[in-house]
């Protein structure tokens, strides 16, 4: 037995070594390319429908709300078989399962058609995908870059030892911009479990697709993370074998197409019309100054100004809350100083909501135990807590659920809005790895009317969906569920084992708040 053990420290040691002095390629004599210039993207089909409604509308962008899970897989498809001249595509996490394989397919398909797809994704989720992103590398139309990759691909966990400052730093930011005339942002990645193909629950989140003048905003932007010190060409990265023919990938999609459970994905692309009234001209946008905010790329090495750092940009547009605060985070990490601010905002007369996931709901237990220790703490100042229950039977999403789901869901959605006159929409979360380590990118959205939704959904959606979290007379924490006929409360965090529970407790005494 301490035989074994020897020859594995040995081995994991040697492999360390490895990983270590492989070290990160050369950049030198990377392709240079940058988005479609505005003026050309303008004479494309999609330009000449998106161009005279963007004129219609100086200074703004229209924005649609992509709530419903389906119906964003099928806006992704359906544009990428509508691009004709390019896609840029960014995201934290890509799965190569029913929609992810897909997607994958739909960007083979446009790149035959001569569409030149730039895709960007971290390297943190990309175990697995090595074959099929060679494959998609070598189309001449195609070129793959991976955020902060891993030069030993396997096993990855050697690659945090030996570069943990570098490899803890991830890239979140979720954008797909078609042609530089619409894009979608959000919070979702790129597979089933957010668009409500998997088995388990579906996680309930929010995108919205935009057209007008904050789209370039998004190319530029795509472009200096394309040319960042992190962006690393596929092929000096993945490795060094014969790349599979994308045929493999062809067949694969067509195989998946005829399962039970791509069924209703098919079924979404045929029904869904929201391509077909944007080329007409009647998807329905809500017009609205837009600004996009997104950290310095820089920010992947841990060498971003603070100007330069989404949280700062938020400040300076949005300001401080005068009368409302509407939160949702699924991952809500306040920190002693988050708990400071919230409790000065309450105690100068704003009401501050929040909705995060409750431990059972949870797919990250270490997070919520980082928010669960500063629960009473925000009870106490006047902050109302709700917990959004787990998944219980079907994953099929109800659709009059509203923003965040339901209780088939886990939310995932991440969005703020203030004094009902703006929304906050993209891939932050309140917590220490959004605001220190990972990039983030979204939108901050002038816009009243979506503003008041968020409003309207706390008021009664939320309250169907989630747990209110409250303080008893002795400073006690205890849970309500409301029913139609009334309402249970638990003494203890509903849905959960004493063992998990205890789990828990142990994690929120770490001192690990500053990773989560």
């Amino acid at each position: 037995m301490a035989g074994h053990w020897l020859r594995g420290l040995m081995l994991i040691t040697m492999l360390s070594a490895l990983s270590g002095c492989a070290g990160l390629p050369s950049l030198e004599g990377r392709t240079v390319t940058v988005a479609l210039s505005p003026e050309y993207a303008r004479t494309s089909a999609m330009g000449k429908v998106v161009t005279p409604l963007a004129d219609a509308h100086p200074g703004e962008s229209g924005i649609h709300a992509l709530v419903d899970a389906k119906e964003a897989f099928a806006a992704r498809m359906l544009l990428a078989d509508a691009a004709e001249h390019t896609l840029d595509i960014q995201y934290y996490i890509w799965h190569a399962d029913i929609t992810g394989t897909l997607l994958f397919e739909a960007l083979h398909r446009a790149a035959d058609r001569g569409v030149r797809v730039r895709l960007l994704l971290d390297d943190n989720n990309t175990a697995g995908l090595d074959d099929i992103l060679s494959a998609l590398d070598a189309h001449p139309n195609i070129e793959v870059r991976l955020f902060n990759p891993f030069v030993l691909r396997w096993p990855r966990a050697l690659g945090f030892m030996t570069d943990f400052s570098r490899a803890n730093r991830r890239m979140h930011n979720k954008s797909f911009t078609v042609d530089n005339q619409v894009t979608v942002v959000g919070g979702r990645n790129v597979g089933d479990e957010y668009f409500g193909a998997a088995d388990g629950p579906l996680f309930a989140d929010l995108d919205v697709l935009a057209i007008g003048s904050v789209v370039n905003d998004v190319s530029v932007d795509f472009d200096r993370y394309w040319a960042s010190r992190s962006s690393y060409p596929a092929d000096r990265i993945l490795p060094d074998k014969p790349v599979p023919d994308l045929q493999v990938l062809t067949a694969s999609a067509a195989r998946m197409e005829q399962t039970r459970k791509a069924g209703a994905y098919v079924r979404a692309l045929k029904q869904s019309e929201l391509v077909t009234q944007l080329r007409n001209g009647n998807l329905p946008f809500e017009w609205a100054a837009t600004r996009m905010v997104s950290d310095d790329p820089a920010k992947g090495l841990g060498e971003a100004a603070p100007e330069g750092l989404l949280m700062a940009q938020l400040s300076e547009i949005i300001g401080t809350p005068a009368a409302n605060l509407e939160l949702v985070s699924p991952y809500f990490v306040p920190t002693a100083a988050g708990v400071e601010a919230f409790t000065a905002l309450a105690e100068s007369g704003v009401d501050v909501r929040v909705l995060t996931n409750s431990l059972e709901a949870t797919d990250v237990s270490a997070v919520h135990a980082g928010y669960a220790k500063r629960r009473k703490d925000l009870l106490s100042a006047g902050i109302q807590l709700y917990e959004m229950r787990a998944a219980v039977n079907a994953v099929e999403r109800n659709k009059s659920a509203g923003l965040f789901g339901s209780s088939g869901s886990s939310l995932h959605a991440k969005t703020f809005a203030v004094d009902q006159e703006r929304v906050f929409v993209g891939s932050f979360n309140f917590d220490p790895r959004s605001a220190n380590l990972n990039t983030e990118l979204g939108f901050v959205i002038e816009s009243p009317a979506l503003a008041k939704t968020v409003a309207h959904v706390f008021e009664t959606r939320v309250p169907e969906g989630a747990y209110r979290v409250k303080l008893d007379e002795s400073g006690d924490l205890y849970w309500v569920e409301k029913f139609a006929d009334g309402e249970r409360r638990y003494r203890k965090e509903p849905g959960v084992g004493a063992i998990k529970r205890w789990g828990v407790s142990l994690l929120s005494w770490l001192p690990i708040e500053w990773l989560l």
